[in-house]
Order: C-alpha cells, then structure tokens, then sequence
C-alpha cells in the first residue's frame, strides 16, 4: 500500500468521525508491531497538512523482557521528528514469574493500559491513538457475539470516564492486508513481540475464523465491516457537526 492511500484512509476515518480536534495533544500508542508502526507514519504524514492543528508523540510500555530491543524504534521516531517516550514496568515478570498467570492476556492488557494511560496524561495528552484496523473492528465483533452474547464492535472514538482521555482509531478503514504490504514497501523497523503466550489468544482464534469464513465467501470481510459500521452500535454514528462521542466502560476484548 502506497502511502498516499493510507493517507487517504485515515483522513476520512478523521473526518467521518471528528477523530482530531484543534489543540489536540495526541498519544500514539506503540507496541513495536506492524500496525502501530502504520499508524505512526500515518498521523505524522497527516500531521503536515491537516487543517486542524495538533501534537503528536509516541509512547511504549515496556513490560519487562528480556530481547525487546526498541532502538529500532527510537531511530524511526528521531527520522520523522516525533518525540518517543519509553515506560519502563515489571508487567510481564509480575505476571509470568511471580503470580504465574495461566491466562494473562485479560490482566495484562489491564495493567499495560494503565502504565500507559497514566504516563500519557502525566505528558499533557488528551488523546491517545490505537492502532486497530479494520480485521480488529470485525474480530472484536466476533469476540462479542461468541462470549458475550452481543452485537458490539468498540467504536472508532471512545471517551475514558475515569482518565479523561479520549481513544482514538484512526486505522479503522485500513484492512490488515494493507498494513502488512506498507510494512513491506516501507521497511517498517518492526520489533518482535517477546511476550511467551503471543498467538494463543481467543482474538487468533477470532481472526482463524473470519480467514475461514472469508476464504469460503469472498468478500465477507468488507460486508461484516458494513454491518459493524451501519448497525446502530453506539459510537458509529458519522460526524454530523456534533462532537457527541461514545462513553464506554467495558474494553475488556480489546
């Protein structure tokens, strides 16, 4: 993917949703992966020509093990001018080591987000971007229905009652297909993920399935994505002049 299609991507998912506001303070969360890597490209591109004025930073949560090497990382974020802050924690030795968690995805997801929220709104943020794209809108879809018996996808803007920040998802219209070819045409300096139970998650086992269900009816994903986005879930509502966003208490599938 050429980045002038990324760009145009993210603009209109900025647009459809008043994802960016002047004065903004904006947070990019980055876990070394592809997709956050995507979008750091995408909103410091954007950041050059956007009408509404905003700052952007990066910041990583360091969970503690050994081989994640992020200097890689600090390289990139030096090249596009793009201050990077690193959050030192003991998450994974907490967890792994002396807890001995057998399923640590859900707490761990937990303790990483607040060592993130805290440091952003220690930096000043009001916002701090995700980098869910469109496969993670249909597999958190398939996330609810299968364990909780809902129609739910988290919405391209969440508002944080308890921190104050406000989630942003710029990345909503770009497929997973299309981040791994900008990663790929780009040289994306991405840093392997060392966590031990990487991969043997009930988000693989979603994406497992809509391969499966994708494979068996072509272009299911783009008709899934319609149904999320035009099925009066809150928060999917387009921008219309109000800045009204969505108040949600529960991202425990994220």
């Amino acid at each position: 993917m050429e980045l002038q299609k990324l760009l145009s991507y993210t603009r209109r998912a900025v647009d459809d949703y008043g994802l960016i506001e002047d004065g903004d303070k904006i947070a990019i969360g980055i876990s070394g992966g592809k997709d956050s890597l995507t979008l750091l490209y995408a909103l410091k591109h954007l950041h050059r020509f956007y009408p509404k004025r905003f700052e952007l930073l990066a910041v990583t949560v360091d969970l503690g093990y050994r081989n994640f090497d992020l200097s890689p990382i600090e390289a990139l974020c030096r090249e596009l001018d793009v201050p990077y802050h690193i959050v030192h924690t003991e998450i994974g030795k907490i967890l792994l080591e002396e807890r001995k968690e057998s399923s640590p995805c859900s707490l761990c997801a937990k303790m990483r987000k607040g060592a993130l929220n805290r440091a952003i709104m220690d930096l000043g943020c009001n916002k701090v971007a995700y980098a869910h794209h469109q496969d993670d809108v249909i597999e958190t879809m398939f996330l609810s229905l299968i364990f909780e018996g809902r129609f739910y996808a988290f919405p391209p803007k969440t508002f944080l009652d308890d921190t104050k920040l406000t989630v942003i998802r710029p990345l909503i219209y770009v497929t997973e297909a299309e981040v791994k070819g900008f990663q790929n045409k780009y040289n994306l300096p991405v840093v392997k993920n060392p966590c031990p139970v990487d991969g043997a998650t009930k988000r693989q086992y979603a994406k497992e399935l809509v391969r499966q269900i994708n494979l068996a009816h072509p272009g299911a994903k783009v008709r899934l994505f319609h149904a999320i986005a035009n099925g009066n879930i809150p928060g999917w509502q387009k921008n219309s002049g109000s800045n009204k966003i969505f108040i949600e208490g529960n991202e425990s599938l994220l």
